[in-house]
């Protein structure tokens, strides 16, 4: 802060508040570069939560190859995953215990928690994400993506929806260093970030910039030509449609 003279001190000028044009492909490279930057010349142990891999998942990155070709093969990565199958290496539920999530995790901390498209299906998100900064190692990063607006999707249920500072609100030993907005359509690969001095803004006055940019309010007319465009019949319960949209947040474990 500077003081004229005489005068009351005056805090410095923030920067204007921007939307930035992103990909989630570019924010996923910029994630793995920030991991290297904190390893050094060690290899990553990298949990995935939600690991199993399906059929729906074909617009999904497969975080094991893209660990295996950016670290090599010393990289240690794990899968967990309520239900056995393709790229699960542990059986388990991020909501169990402390204690029986680190008896099948073992003791060594990770240094990457990777948590896409699975904290609305759980039961209990945020005992979820207390477990997950848990398994942290101090300055370990934590990448989650969790829907603010998508269809009922019961994978084996579907219970919320988290906006940036409800997830800030559950992870709150973590710093959140970067934070974007994705859509789901397959093939569109398009973000945005709010931005102010090169960081996310994450001041609540920042919302109503969010609420603009996301929210299409139709009139009566209008409203009646998306319905009547259906392949079944809808009920017009309301003039305002949200698309299909993604939060994510990078958050860094403070020491």
């Amino acid at each position: 802060m500077t003081a004229a003279a005489g005068g009351p001190p005056s805090a410095e000028p923030r920067g204007e508040l921007r939307v930035v044009g992103t990909s989630v492909g570019r924010e996923v490279e910029l994630l793995l570069d920030r991991l290297a930057g904190e390893l050094g010349r060690r290899a990553p142990r990298v949990l995935q939560v939600g690991s199993r891999a399906s059929v729906s998942d074909r617009n999904e990155r497969n975080w094991r190859n893209l660990i295996a070709k950016r670290f090599g093969r010393r990289a240690r990565f794990v899968g967990l995953d309520l239900l056995d199958g393709t790229n699960v290496d542990v059986v388990g539920d991020i909501c169990s215990s402390p204690r029986t999530l680190a008896g099948k995790l073992g003791p060594d901390p990770f240094d990457l928690v990777i948590c896409c498209h699975v904290l609305e299906h759980t039961r209990h998100p945020a005992r979820a994400a207390g477990n997950i900064e848990r398994v942290l190692r101090p300055g370990g990063l934590a990448y989650v993506a969790t829907p603010w607006s998508q269809a009922f999707h019961a994978t084996p249920d579907d219970y919320w929806r988290f906006s940036v500072r409800g997830l800030m609100l559950m992870f709150g030993k973590l710093e959140v260093v970067s934070s974007f907005y994705s859509g789901g359509d397959v093939g569109l690969d398009v973000a945005y970030r709010v931005v102010r001095d090169g960081r996310p803004d994450l001041d609540p006055r920042a919302g109503a910039v969010e609420q603009g940019l996301f929210q299409l309010v139709l009139d009566h007319e209008d409203n009646r030509a998306v319905l009547a465009r259906q392949a079944t019949e809808r009920l017009p319960v309301s003039r305002t449609y949200l698309p299909t949209l993604f939060v994510n947040i990078v958050g860094q474990r403070r020491a």
